[in-house]
């Protein structure tokens, strides 16, 4: 924050690149070189036994490795000391208590790895906007390449935002190269938000559900066709990997099924993007604080196969179960609403999960019997409650204290209400 009061807002924005075959080859190119750096890196850091070695010694020992091994010079040098930077990072993020990230591994070229190429400063890739669908930028290396225009950057054009483009990440998909633009535009301090509060339960079979009442519905992410498309595909690429012998590589023909499969569950995992987008900025506008469980994904989803000692049960239920949660994708959603809703004045508030889908939000009672799919009836002679399950789950997030977790307010003030005896619905 400066010292007139505004601060810098930080935000991606990714956009298609339309390329040649021969560029499409170099920067693949490029991102396994980068990956080479990487292992290459971590080779290197990992011999040292006592104290590690500063960053101008792993800096000078990139410089020779790009020298010794000419394939590598195929890397811009910015994105081979980004990938230092990276490095780097990845070792403190794990010495984080705080911070989730496991220890950093060698990266491996088999299968279909995650292809990537930084471009760390923006001063040279000259960004245009040539009509209302296009524009054009100049990659390292690659030279001048077109990208769908869906989003005016700052500092581009005439009617452009305040604010500048500070660099990139070359990402490759399944359906192709998009690059991530970097953006930093300043944006003043907002008031509190002064809309309601609300409390959202999330699910695995129904939409999210609001304590108002209300649920956000969202249809399948594929057309009934282009499921039948996929069940096929699926059919297809088992049936030549069970043909192909055993740890032999797959052929032209089973990689192509793979790559048709993988560009429909991109386009199921855009449109599903999109509809969170739309919903969590509905969400950040209308509410001011936002309730949400704070779930441990990562748990949740962890396999029941078990050991050979201690082998699991039903292990395919619970992996249909854990598909389903990570197509859900929860933490993107509340990643989405904590920084939509701080842009706006409001807060995001995480509280425990426990107890949320088998209590009574009307008398508190408790009971795991009470809930029926997506019916609630309590169990209580006294109360005696029907209703929907996930709006009574999320009128008990509602209900509950937490801490929160982005945005601005009084805490206090806007927890107040959570002190108050249970309310009807």
């Amino acid at each position: 924050m400066s010292g007139r009061g505004t601060v810098k807002r930080q935000r991606g924005h990714k956009a298609r690149l339309e390329l040649t075959g021969a560029q499409s080859a170099i920067l693949d190119e490029q991102a396994f070189a980068a990956i080479t750096v990487w292992n290459c890196l971590h080779a290197y850091w990992t011999h040292f036994s006592g104290k590690r070695p500063i960053l101008a010694q792993a800096d000078q020992a990139i410089r020779q490795a790009r020298v010794d091994f000419p394939f590598l010079a195929v890397l811009p040098a910015q994105a081979a000391q980004a990938v230092l930077k990276t490095y780097r990072q990845a070792w403190e993020n794990f010495f984080n208590p705080d911070h989730p990230a496991r220890r950093p591994i060698f990266r491996s070229k088999k299968g279909r790895p995650r292809l990537a190429v930084d471009v760390p400063q923006a001063r040279n890739m000259r960004i245009v906007r040539l009509s209302a669908r296009w524009g054009a930028v100049t990659v390292p290396m690659v030279g001048r390449v077109r990208f769908r225009w869906t989003k005016d950057l700052p500092g581009v054009g005439r009617n452009s935002p305040a604010g500048a483009v500070t660099g990139g990440r070359l990402v490759k998909e399944a359906d192709g190269w998009h690059l991530v633009f970097r953006t930093e535009t300043p944006a003043a301090p907002v008031p509190a938000h002064q809309g309601p509060q609300v409390g959202i339960d999330v699910g695995v079979t129904v939409a999210p559900a609001l304590s108002d009442g209300t649920m956000r519905e969202h249809g399948p992410w594929l057309t009934l066709g282009e499921r039948e498309h996929l069940r096929r595909l699926e059919k297809t690429s088992a049936r030549r990997r069970a043909a192909r012998p055993r740890k032999s590589r797959p052929s032209g023909r089973e990689r192509r099924v793979y790559d048709q499969i993988a560009r429909l569950r991109a386009k199921a995992k855009r449109r599903a993007v999109d509809w969170q987008h739309r919903t969590t900025t509905e969400l950040a506008a209308t509410f001011a604080v936002i309730t949400v469980e704070n779930l441990s994904i990562a748990t949740m989803v962890r396999s029941a196969r078990g050991t050979i000692e201690a082998p699991g049960g039903n292990v395919a239920q619970k992996a249909g179960l854990n598909r389903a949660i990570a197509g859900q994708a929860w933490g993107r959603t509340v990643a989405l609403l904590e920084y939509k809703s701080a842009d706006r004045g409001g807060q995001v508030v995480k509280v425990p999960a426990r107890g949320t889908s088998q209590t009574c939000h009307r008398c508190a009672h408790r009971d795991p019997a009470a809930r029926n799919g997506t019916r609630y009836a309590c169990t209580n002679p006294g109360c005696g409650w029907v209703g929907h399950a996930d709006t009574n789950a999320a009128i008990n997030i509602n209900n509950a204290d937490g801490s929160a977790v982005s945005g601005r307010g009084d805490l206090g003030t806007a927890r107040s209400a959570k002190r108050q005896p249970p309310r009807a619905a």
